[in-house]
């Protein structure tokens, strides 16, 4: 079989096998999303019953089209499968993406190498089964359960569909999101290593996202994958950490994860960062898709409510990061325009009177002294506020100073969106927490080293 998967992601045409004349099943609103996405190609529905589908002529089988397909999804029951992969590869199809569930993530591993073996004899590649699809919104083909999402640097491997479909709408509250994502599934064939080394050359992809619960051939990902180390930032969560979490991972892949002390060095001996939650995947993966990494550790916080101040500057140093107080020197430039009532010792606390001249004259003169490596910047507009404000501030700042990062992290909700989707529009990613801010904080850092031991 090849190991070229390139096709998955830029097909020139796609069958989706399974398709249904009904909205709200999984075989039609796979055709519309694929079809509403504004996917280029064309688009081969097949269904017994034949008809058309959203304006689509419907094949009755593969072998009833003599035009030549890239890619098939597939989403039947599982027992037609493997007959279904065969015909995919006798038509010449390169490879299947298989939705359809009841393979070994249920105990029925016959099933699944019965359709490996298909796959093998006729020279089709699969990603799946029990896989939610695949997206590549730069060619806008949206072959996936999950709902559509924006546009970004950002590529994602995930052994679980609904962890991708939760970072989807993370990024949809903004306006920065994904460029590809793949869910492996079973991972029976096309497992993470083979989507990594892809995503990895891939020009588009500037930092990749991986949830993984188990890997396939350990030793093959750590060999292949230390040669790339620090090459692109690689950011990890990783499911089934203890007992419960190892049980419920085995009957979602059908797979049985090794001990966690194993992973964690595994990534650490291949320069992946790991964070502990979906938001810190998203923002550190999205954080530091667009921002140059330094190896320094000096954070300052600069916020406009003391209590987050202190929370942002506890889970920094929890984290090995290093929040040291400014010198006499910059902080006497800041007592030049902040009343007495602003803590000048970083954390920094403008106060909730702070509005767009302290922020934005804060922001530049700290910038301006080089005393730290990255701005962690608070907003928790109080009623009388109106945050974009501040997000005014970092937007402006960026035209005259843009070698320091300035995370923003404004809390919280929808009073804050308008302010968000603003910094975003700017390209200036944001975090929807203070521990994902942190943790985004210390993956630059983290990045910057390995880039330095790269070079």
């Amino acid at each position: 079989m090849s190991s070229n998967i390139d096709f998955f992601f830029e097909p020139e045409s796609v069958a989706i096998v399974g398709a249904s004349h009904k909205p709200g099943k999984i075989g039609f609103e796979l055709v519309r999303s694929i079809l509403e996405c504004g996917f280029s190609g064309e688009i081969f529905p097949v269904n017994p019953k034949g008809g058309e589908i959203l304006g689509l002529k419907v094949y009755k089988s593969i072998s009833d089209t003599s035009s030549k397909i890239d890619v098939a999804v597939i989403v039947t029951p599982s027992k037609t499968v493997p007959n279904i992969v065969k015909e995919c590869g006798l038509h010449g199809i390169k490879g299947c993406i298989i939705i359809s569930a009841g393979f070994s993530e249920i105990g029925n591993r016959k099933l699944e190498k019965l359709l490996l073996e298909n796959a093998k004899r006729y020279d089709v590649r699969i990603i799946g089964p029990n896989s939610a699809g695949i997206i590549n919104t730069s060619a806008n083909f949206h072959a996936c359960l999950e709902f559509r999402v924006p546009k970004g640097p950002v590529s994602l491997i995930s052994q679980s569909g609904a962890v991708g479909g939760v970072m989807f709408a993370m990024a949809r509250a903004g306006v920065i999101g994904f460029n590809k994502f793949v869910s492996c599934g079973n991972s029976c064939d096309v497992n993470e290593m083979d989507v990594l080394k892809y995503l990895l050359r891939d020009e588009e992809t500037k930092s990749i996202a991986i949830y993984v619960e188990t890997l396939h051939s350990g030793r093959s990902f750590l060999e292949s994958i230390r040669k790339f180390k620090g090459l692109k930032p690689i950011i990890a969560l990783k499911g089934g950490k203890f007992s419960a979490g190892l049980r419920a991972a085995a009957s979602h892949t059908g797979s049985l994860a090794s001990p966690y002390a194993v992973y964690s060095a595994v990534f650490k001996q291949c320069g992946i960062f790991e964070v502990p939650s979906i938001g810190s995947l998203f923002s550190s993966a999205k954080i530091s898709a667009y921002h140059s990494s330094s190896n320094g550790e000096r954070v300052v916080v600069v916020t406009n409510s003391g209590g987050p101040g202190v929370v942002a500057t506890d889970m920094c140093e929890s984290l090995g990061l290093s929040v040291p107080e400014p010198s006499e020197r910059l902080k006497e430039k800041l007592s030049t325009f902040l009343p007495s009532i602003c803590s000048l010792r970083n954390p920094i606390d403008l106060t909730a009177m702070a509005g767009y001249d302290w922020y934005f004259n804060t922001l530049k003169e700290i910038s301006s002294s080089m005393e730290y490596d990255y701005i962690l910047s608070i907003c928790v507009p109080p009623s009388f506020m109106d945050p974009m404000d501040a997000a005014k501030a970092i937007v402006d700042l960026y035209d005259v100073y843009s070698e320091i990062p300035v995370i923003p992290c404004f809390l919280y909700g929808s009073m804050v969106m308008k302010s968000i989707k603003y910094l975003e529009k700017h390209n200036i990613p944001c975090a929807y927490s203070i521990m994902d801010a942190v943790y985004s904080l210390k993956a630059l850092s983290y990045f910057g080293r390995l880039r330095g031991e790269r070079s």
